[in-house]
């Protein structure tokens, strides 16, 4: 009797959970087109169709883009904060029957279309205001130029440098085991991370670290301050050693 109450408990969670990854994200991104269609409709009031308002109009639909990607990013980011959807570190099973997992797919459902967007478009400081409504941590005077895959369990301290394609992973998921890793990133003071570098789950790198271009770190990795470390896997570089092969 008790098991097949839970078995009926545990498929009312799933029918439950597998309904809001459809309704949620259905939801805020429709919410997100309102501003737009509201700028929309008060621009067709003063439309008369006139050569000025055509010549003006690939600057309109520019502007439009951007309230659009501006109310994406805001509106989904609020959404996120204000119901903490956010996941934790941790070895977790690949199913809606578990918590860290059902955050973690609800989070990549939302996160991702606006990931897409921040890589795609240059929007300035609104980028770093998103990254902190979804729970990543920035220091100042910081440059995002890569991806990261897991914001909520990234932090970057002061004055660090990411080059453009460098991939930040916050977990490893094996579908075929069914399991989700996650663990946290973390990003000392006065870091640069080179251009296509990739960073896995779990590593730390100490103040004043470089990271090669190209460079894979291994997840739990420990990078210490003052280093230059490069290669696949990422192993320490001597100065002497880069000097020679400059």
């Amino acid at each position: 009797m008790l098991k097949t109450n839970y078995g009926i408990h545990m498929k009312l969670i799933h029918l439950i959970r597998g309904f809001l990854l459809v309704i949620v994200p259905f939801v805020v991104f429709s919410l997100t087109l309102i501003p737009t269609l509201l700028v929309v409709k008060l621009l067709w009031s003063y439309w008369s169709f006139s050569w000025l308002q055509v010549l003006a109009l690939p600057f309109i639909l520019y502007i439009l883009g951007l309230v659009l990607i501006t109310s994406v990013l805001l509106i989904s980011g609020v959404f996120m904060k204000f119901f903490h959807i956010q996941y934790k570190p941790g070895t977790h099973r690949y199913s809606l029957d578990d918590p860290n997992a059902f955050r973690w797919i609800l989070f990549c459902v939302l996160y991702t279309p606006c990931r897409k967007m921040l890589e795609a478009v240059l929007i300035g400081r609104l980028k770093y205001w998103y990254y902190g409504l979804v729970g990543m941590k920035i220091g100042n005077n910081t440059l995002v130029g890569g991806v990261v895959k897991d914001p909520c369990v990234t932090e970057f301290g002061d004055n660090v440098t990411i080059g453009e394609y460098a991939i930040i992973y916050g977990h490893i998921h094996n579908f075929q085991k069914r399991s989700l890793f996650v663990d946290k990133v973390i990003v000392g003071n006065n870091c640069v991370i080179g251009a296509g570098a990739v960073i896995m789950p779990g590593v730390t790198m100490e103040n004043d670290v470089v990271v090669a271009a190209g460079a894979v770190v291994p997840k739990k990795q420990v990078l210490k301050m003052g280093k230059m470390y490069g290669g696949v896997p990422a192993v320490e570089i001597s100065v002497k050693e880069t000097k020679k092969r400059n």
